[in-house]
């Protein structure tokens, strides 16, 4: 039972210590950075490049489809859209999950907004979004100015409808920042 013990110890120092190293390696976006190359497959299959949009942006990412703080989220961008809309501002999603599970989430829960597969989890990366509890995938919202400069970000695991009050209390206050 004691060695049982020191093993599990052992094991969860380790993986804090590997989560760190690649926390480490993981360049951070903040707000006054401009957003890498993004290129993904939407929930139809047609890959986007969405630093060829030049307007300005909502890009969040969050951790999987079909789970309850994102099914609140998701639908939370959905009920407010006209008002991103009404702002000259597009939204994306985007998560590890594939085009097919992204067209099936869209599609149940009448997402009028684009969904975006970073299956490899490479522009989650790029982007540095942070884990969450050591293993959960970060839910984090940037606006994204016409150049593709980041204005604002909100970072919260567990506020998953906080990202759409948060985001359009900045747009509302900075619309100048974002065009």
């Amino acid at each position: 039972m004691k060695k049982m013990k020191i093993l599990i110890i052992v094991t969860i120092v380790l993986g804090v210590l590997i989560l760190k190293k690649e926390d480490k390696n993981m360049k951070k976006i903040e707000v006054g950075d401009a957003i890498p190359t993004i290129n993904l497959k939407d929930e139809n299959g047609v890959e986007v490049n969405i630093n060829a949009i030049k307007k300005p942006l909502i890009i969040y990412f969050y951790p999987k489809d079909e789970t309850p703080g994102c099914i609140k989220e998701a639908c939370k961008f959905r009920d407010e859209f006209q008002r991103f809309t009404d702002l000259g501002v597009q939204v994306f999603g985007i998560s590890g999950d594939s085009s097919a599970s992204h067209k099936k989430f869209k599609e149940k829960y009448h997402l009028p907004f684009t969904l975006l597969a970073d299956t490899n989890n490479e522009i989650r990366k790029k982007f540095g979004v942070p884990k969450s509890l050591l293993f959960l995938p970060g839910r984090v919202t940037y606006v994204v100015n016409k150049n593709g400069i980041v204005t604002y970000m909100f970072n919260s695991q567990f506020g998953a409808e906080k990202h759409i009050e948060k985001t359009l209390e900045f747009l509302n206050k900075n619309k100048a920042d974002i065009n």
